[in-house]
């Protein structure tokens, strides 16, 4: 046992990559803000188009409202502006779909299109993990019907 007392704990000091800069502000800013949520969103979007049995979730025939929902949601959970609550109300991401049929296949091939698109914006690993993580249990908690 030392008689020195107690020890002040190190600062961690979280790197956007080994030996980069130090990371500032909250996840949004980390990211780049709107217009990585932008590319995110629109790369997800372009897979849903392509695959028609989760494009028929999508009640709209243009997808651009949905992107602009997603997009705000997503800027506003990670620290964004408001606007998504102040144009749309508390989230409830729940409730809002519960009026679709998510299946377990429909959540898969959400999270094969939404993968390819957090692989396309290249984050830094942290906060690819993060985003990943997030998004991987939103998923699985809209699923509200399972086949068979």
């Amino acid at each position: 046992m030392s008689d020195e007392g107690p020890r002040e704990a190190s600062p961690v000091t979280l790197r956007m990559s080994q030996g980069g800069p130090a990371m500032q502000g909250n996840f949004y800013e980390q990211v780049g803000g709107r217009p990585t949520f932008e590319r995110l969103v629109r790369e997800f979007y372009r897979g849903v188009a392509s695959d028609p049995p989760l494009l028929a979730l999508y009640p709209e025939e243009d997808l651009e409202p949905a992107i602009q929902r997603l997009t705000g949601f997503l800027e506003q959970y990670w620290g964004g502006p408001t606007t998504y609550s102040e144009q749309r109300g508390h989230p409830r991401l729940r409730m809002r779909h519960a009026p679709f049929v998510v299946t377990p296949d429909q959540r898969d091939r959400w999270l094969r299109h939404m993968r390819a698109a957090v692989d396309s914006i290249e984050l830094p690993p942290l906060q690819e993990a993060t985003l990943w993580a997030y998004l991987e249990r939103a998923a699985h908690a809209m699923v509200n019907r399972f086949e068979g």
